[in-house]
């Protein structure tokens, strides 16, 4: 990649040579401490002073423009970095502050972006700025946690790890580190709508957005068939057998809804996600035993009352409301659960005219307190083990000379045809066809007389 800039062309090779000559302690761009906020910023730039540097120290072909291109170059590539508007990565002619970046994040250091780094980094935001993340890393942080679910737990650690190191540092230099990281992931891992020297059209965004949506919808796809496969008994061996081929029922026995000891992979389906825990009710029997120990049975309890709500009769509806309220959201409740204010209102407010889902908001927010609290810790917990341990794994069925049932509506078909070759090959009784041909002409009515 080249940049024409007046009578220079700029190689990589010479912007490094460019950017050592800036940072020069005597000759390069003069650098002093600058007050961001509260915090002051060692070795900070402006704007104006980067452009002012590239128009002296260039051929007298070097137009402000071309000085201003180049500048912005070196931001959107990593070079430099802005301390205020980190999402914009262009150089502003004025006194906007900058640093250049630290060697080790350069470009030509040419270190693989894995996910695992970018994950971590996200999560150690999200500790620092307590669940508060700017939109497009939200959507980044949620899409990572959902494909890397198997190692998050790491990833956290990691992330708390480094964290309570940067701790240890001087406010300065923690800032001046947060803002070089950030600044080296915005290059690599830039947002949907940041406008770089590589982007400058809107159209070049939305393409680039829905090939991202696209590799990301297929990416989500490939792993949600991956962890299913061997849970599919059309496409894996289903044991002991599969019952829609062998006619034995034991598949369905030992996977009945409230069975007392259930299989391995009925077991390994619940650490797929919190939302296979729930849907098996053997799952929620066990997940409601961890509770009950942690004193937090009420908030599954709850949920239940939502779906019973949600999926029951419409004549107990009301009924159903009311009593879930005095149960768990009325003052002095004797299953009380703690929801925020603002959900408490919604979901009173909503009560005054009840209907399926006048507890969603309230259900929502249980939910999501039972999946980013409770889940992980039964997952560590005893209870899992010890069913984990007791989970049986059936042996597989072998049959030999047996032939599976034909379908009831294949044996349905075959009674009809028999049946209708018998009554063809018959003999027919004259006699009883004309009784029952003058039987009919009796029963129809005579026609009205006419007028």
């Amino acid at each position: 990649f080249t940049i024409r800039a007046g009578c220079l062309t700029f190689g990589f090779g010479k912007k490094i040579k460019v950017l050592l000559e800036m940072q020069d302690p005597k000759k390069g761009v003069k650098s002093q401490p600058q007050r961001l906020v509260i915090t002051t910023i060692p070795h900070a730039i402006t704007g104006e002073d980067i452009v002012a540097w590239i128009l002296l120290n260039s051929c007298s072909g070097f137009l402000s423009s071309e000085a201003r291109s180049f500048g912005s170059m070196l931001v959107a590539l990593g070079y430099i970095y802005p301390l205020q508007d980190h999402k914009r990565l262009v150089i502003k002619p004025d006194a906007s502050l900058y640093r250049f970046q630290t060697p080790y994040f350069w470009p030509t250091q040419q270190w693989p972006v894995e996910d695992t780094d970018y994950a971590i980094y996200l999560a150690k935001r999200n500790i620092r700025k307590k669940g508060i993340l700017e939109l497009h890393e939200q959507e980044q942080y949620n899409r990572l946690h959902k494909w890397m679910n198997h190692k998050w737990d790491f990833i956290v650690m990691q992330a708390k790890e480094q964290y309570r190191a940067a701790k240890e540092r001087k406010k300065p230099d923690r800032v001046v580190f947060d803002c070089q990281e950030r600044a080296y992931w915005v290059v690599h891992r830039p947002p949907v709508r940041t406008h770089t020297h590589t982007h400058t059209h809107t159209h070049t965004h939305t393409d680039s957005y829905q090939t991202l949506k696209s590799s990301v919808s297929i990416g989500a796809l490939v792993k949600y068939c991956a962890t299913y496969n061997s849970h599919d008994p059309f496409l894996s061996k289903c044991l002991p057998s599969n019952p829609w081929l062998t006619d034995d029922v034991t598949y369905w026995t030992l996977n009945m809804p409230n069975v007392e000891i259930p299989t391995k992979m009925r077991v390994e389906r619940w650490t797929f996600s919190f939302g296979e825990l729930l849907s098996d009710p053997r799952g929620r029997d066990d997940f409601r035993l961890f509770l009950k120990k942690e004193f937090s049975g009420e908030n599954l309890a709850f949920w239940e009352g939502c779906e019973d709500l949600k999926w029951g009769t419409a004549v107990t509806m009301r009924e159903k409301a009311e009593q879930i309220y005095k149960t768990f959201l009325a003052r002095g409740a004797p299953r009380w659960i703690n929801i925020d204010g603002k959900t408490m209102e919604i979901t009173v407010s909503g009560l005054r005219h009840p209907h399926r889902y006048v507890l969603d908001a309230a259900q929502t927010h249980i939910y999501m307190l039972m999946k980013k609290d409770s889940y992980g810790r039964y997952m560590k917990s005893k209870v899992f083990k010890d069913t984990t341990k007791k989970a049986i794994c059936p042996e597989e069925h072998k049959f030999t000379n047996r032939r599976p049932s034909l379908s009831p509506i294949i044996l349905r078909q075959q009674e009809l045809e028999q049946r209708a070759k018998m009554a063809a090959s018959a003999p027919v009784d004259i006699t009883q066809v004309m009784s029952k041909l003058s039987k009919q002409g009796k029963e129809v009515p005579p026609p009205p007389p006419r007028k």
